[in-house]
């Protein structure tokens, strides 16, 4: 494995362990608005220690396409978060590897393929079956979903304005995306400042290793690989957010859910398979 890729895999076993740390901290907190709190530690950090270098106006509007993808799939993923599992959403999340080469073909015109068709399919058949509703898809579940569309989106366009220079475009991603959870959450939610340490916790771990480390390194490393092998190595992130909620929260899987997270998976690994 290439050392871009080893990296890559890296940042997504820190995304894998957010979402044990999201669920917990939703207990204590607004969803949106630990997003706010999230971005806006993650912004500051990133000025303090590379200061006017993330500054440069020449990324701000590309920052500002990014911030609004990631606005919406970490929206979509944290409040969908409150009515599903962790380990639900972490497996749902990944939808995004057989959503990329659909968002590839109209922004980059990549080719498609019959299996990415078959991916596709067999991968919202297990969304059905993971989601346990007996009538449809359940609405954490489906608005986790919505959050995988954002994020390969997000994959892609990472792809798209890989020549920019990649810390000022991580830090202004980072920086819509906090402006934007923030207005909507002091429009549609109560603000809240814990007391309890452990939404604390699980603020500064996602804001650190999951906000700075790991949107810094994929901006900067992402851009030697392609878009699809990038979200292939991502979809090891619903291992890594399953094995994590099991750790932490104890969670386990029913067999219908089960069956729907294998199903998932094996539409991700079809579109491994192809290349």
């Amino acid at each position: 494995m290439e050392r871009a890729e080893a990296i890559l895999l890296g940042i997504t076993a820190l995304w894998g362990f957010t979402f044990p740390a999201m669920k917990v901290s939703l207990d204590y907190i607004p969803p949106v608005l630990f997003l706010s709190y999230r971005f806006g530690l993650a912004a500051i950090m990133m000025l303090l220690v590379f200061r006017g270098r993330v500054l440069r106006r020449e990324t701000l509007g590309e920052g500002f396409i990014l911030g609004l993808t990631l606005f919406f799939g970490h929206a979509f993923q944290i409040v969908g978060l409150k009515y599903t599992t962790a380990s639900n959403s972490a497996f749902i999340t990944s939808l995004y590897v057989v959503f990329t080469p659909f968002i590839s073909y109209f922004l980059l015109g990549e080719r498609l393929k019959v299996k990415d068709v078959l991916s596709l399919g067999v991968a919202l058949t297990g969304l059905y079956l993971i989601s346990g509703a007996e009538s449809g898809i359940g609405y954490g579940d489906f608005l986790t979903a919505l959050c995988a569309l954002s994020f390969a989106f997000q994959i892609v366009l990472v792809q798209k304005f890989g020549e920019k220079d990649f810390l000022s475009l991580a830090f202004w991603q980072i920086f819509w995306n906090f402006v934007l959870s923030l207005v909507f959450s002091l429009a549609f939610e109560p603000l809240v400042v814990p007391r309890e340490i452990l939404p604390w916790l699980g603020l500064v771990y996602t804001a650190i290793f999951g906000t700075v480390i790991a949107f810094t390194l994929q901006v900067k490393y992402q851009k030697h690989t392609t878009a699809y092998k990038a979200a292939l190595i991502y979809s090891m992130e619903p291992i890594f957010g399953s094995l994590s909620a099991f750790v932490l929260l104890g969670e386990r899987f029913t067999r219908k859910a089960l069956a729907g997270a294998f199903l998932i998976m094996a539409g991700v690994w079809n579109e491994i398979r192809k290349n």
